[in-house]
């Protein structure tokens, strides 16, 4: 990325003067189609984004106040937090009480629910304590390392944490996100339609992280399967060129929901080793690469109720700065249409 340092890493002070402009162009849903569109970032508490000066004005310090002041810019939040530890339902409470209505929160699935490790420190008490005591000893544990009564758990645990948010109209979609070693399979599908099945009606979408599920043989197959079962698909933008790309597939497949996720194109760090989020995300997309998805997007309103947006590039002021950009640019899109009708 150094050929382009100025333009996709020019630092948090000159993204700011680029989204100053727009600053407010993502506070509402954008009308087009026959839903709405939702425009926000897969963070509101990174240390980058939360530093001195470079997203919240001085004295938003604690974490009621950064949540109140975020969604007065923005309409969508993903919660990644809940990856790494279950959610506790005081914290979905208070979330409530700091949002607008109409506010969404999009909760990624926590990591034993997709197959995916945890740490075993950072599981609740009361199931560390239930743990066989081989399975406690270990540093990271796998939900096939659970009885299952305690996968049982986790799931239950983490859907009653969540449900004030889907009471009180805040719950956006639970993204469910597959790891790369989760091919194309039967059993795959199976376990997508057993996870719909242990959130009991709760709004799930599904993003994959191998591209065998959209190559030649499977993209037929993979999408019949997603439209058959109305599962919204996690649509991404992420470097090309390695083996855990994933193509950037628009796909409808929900009339209920769509979702973009944008990672950023950082070639350097995409498969680095041993760095922060914030580091492996770190680009700025300039505005001709965010036009070229502004048409998918508008397509995908026309679909679908919900349109979510959501920018995890989150190092700095970055994604916030890309995310009231793209919200400017369907917003002409908006006014245009009114004008001509």
């Amino acid at each position: 990325m150094a050929a382009n340092e100025q333009t996709h890493d020019p630092g948090w002070e000159r993204a700011a003067e680029l989204a100053a402009p727009v600053a407010e162009a993502g506070a509402r849903p954008i009308e087009l189609g026959h839903g709405e569109i939702r425009v926000g970032t897969a963070s509101w508490t990174d240390p980058t984004m939360t530093a001195k000066g470079v997203f919240y004005p001085e004295g938003a310090s604690s974490a009621e106040d950064r949540l109140r002041y975020y969604a007065s810019r923005f309409s969508v939040v993903e919660v990644d937090a809940t990856y790494y530890a279950l959610p506790q339902e005081q914290m979905s409470r208070r979330w409530v009480e700091r949002t607008p209505d109409g506010f969404r929160f999009d909760i990624k699935a926590h990591a034993l629910m997709t197959g995916q490790p945890t740490e075993t420190k950072r599981l609740p008490k009361a199931i560390r304590e239930a743990l066989p005591e081989e399975v406690a000893a270990k540093a990271r544990i796998y939900a096939r390392d659970l009885p299952g009564e305690l996968q049982e758990e986790v799931w239950s645990s983490f859907r009653t944490a969540i449900l004030p948010l889907s009471d009180s109209g805040r719950l956006g979609a639970v993204f469910l996100q597959f790891p790369r070693w989760v091919f194309p399979s039967h059993e795959a599908r199976e376990q997508i339609r057993e996870a719909r099945r242990r959130l009991d009606g709760l709004q799930i979408a599904v993003e994959f992280r191998h591209n065998s599920w959209w190559n030649e043989k499977n993209a037929e197959r993979t999408m019949r399967f997603l439209e058959d079962n109305k599962i919204p698909y996690v649509a991404v933008d992420e470097p090309q060129g390695f083996k855990s790309s994933v193509p950037p597939v628009a796909a409808v497949t929900s009339p209920d929901l769509a979702v973009f996720r944008f990672h950023g194109r950082n070639a350097e760090t995409w498969e680095a080793k041993n760095i922060t989020p914030a580091e492996r995300f770190r680009y700025l997309y300039d505005e001709d690469e965010l036009a070229d998805w502004v048409p998918q997007i508008r397509r995908a309103s026309q679909g679908a109720a919900q349109t979510h947006v959501l920018m995890n590039n989150c190092f700095s002021n970055y994604g916030t700065t890309n995310a009231a950009q793209i919200a400017n640019l369907l917003h002409e899109i908006e006014v245009a249409r009114a004008g001509s009708s």
